[in-house]
């Protein structure tokens, strides 16, 4: 029986925004891609005189082209099927009903399993069960104490006992799931781009204006720029993608682990509707 062997990658931004909150990202390569892709992205930063970490908070006017140029070859991976990645957030109007406090003191590490339970369709990786598929999980550094990750890990790696993932020969490996710095990590750098640009946007953050002003700062408009590079390479992919809904599964759940790019707008099964949040609902559907 051959063995495949996968890398996820995942990022976070736990703030609360206007409209959406919670954002959680994933980017997942087979492991033998994943030094030529680290290459690729390092050499492509070497190009741009690009040698600090990249972040969405970094983006300004001055380096607007450059991050494009990085972005670019972050999707031409997506677009060759080298990487995978999927945005996970939550809707401020959708409420959780029956939430127990400890399941609210928790909720940051609820909603991360949730994201990689579900969101990449491991469970469905190996429709014909000819594989062992390994998978291990480096996750930026996660602000709790080391207890919390500490059960967090062993939370993440029980996935491997769930039914989906046994009878798909799925072993998520407890101790490859690892806390790593972005720095050293140029996928995860893309994902922080990507995941940043969708919090910025969906939350109107485009919009925004310094107090007292009347226009718009420098750094928001190369911001909104970008959001709508990133946009337009997801549209090459899929047309039409609207960034505030969950993506379909025309070919059923087996989309959630072939698509090279997926959203996912969490809902929990219990909720209350908040009508004080605002009419906003979906996300831009013609924003280019």
């Amino acid at each position: 029986m051959a063995k495949r062997n996968y890398i996820l990658y995942c990022d976070e931004s736990a703030k609360k925004g206007k409209y959406y909150s919670n954002f959680y990202g994933g980017a997942i390569v087979r492991a033998e891609d994943r030094e030529a892709i680290e290459k690729i992205l390092q050499d492509k930063k070497a190009e741009l005189h690009l040698f600090d970490e990249l972040k969405w908070t970094k983006v300004t006017e001055n380096y607007l082209e450059k991050y494009k140029e990085f972005v670019d070859t972050f999707f031409d991976l997506i677009e060759a099927g080298l990487v995978k990645v999927r945005i996970m957030f939550t809707h401020n109007r959708f409420v959780a009903s029956t939430l127990s406090d400890e399941q609210k003191e928790n909720q940051y590490f609820l909603l991360y399993y949730q994201m990689l339970k579900h969101a990449f369709g491991l469970g469905h990786c190996n429709p014909y069960k000819l594989d062992r598929v390994f998978v291990s999980m480096l996750l930026d550094q996660i602000p709790h104490s080391k207890e919390k990750v500490a059960r967090f890990r062993d939370e993440v790696a029980s996935l491997s006992d769930r039914k989906l993932f046994r009878e798909a020969r799925v072993t998520v490996v407890r101790d490859q799931i690892a806390d790593v710095d972005s720095k050293e990590h140029s996928i995860l750098q893309g994902l922080d781009i990507v995941l940043g640009s969708m919090y910025f946007r969906l939350n109107d953050l485009h919009l925004a204006k310094p107090e007292g002003q009347r226009r718009r700062g420098k750094r928001t408009i190369a911001k909104e720029k970008l959001y709508k590079h990133i946009n337009k390479r997801i549209r090459n992919v899929y047309p039409n993608f609207n960034i505030g809904e969950s993506t379909g599964t025309p070919n059923g759940a087996i989309d959630r682990w072939d698509h090279p790019y997926r959203h996912w707008k969490f809902k929990p099964r219990a909720h209350t509707v908040n009508e004080a949040i605002g009419k906003k609902k979906n996300g831009p559907t013609n924003d280019y």
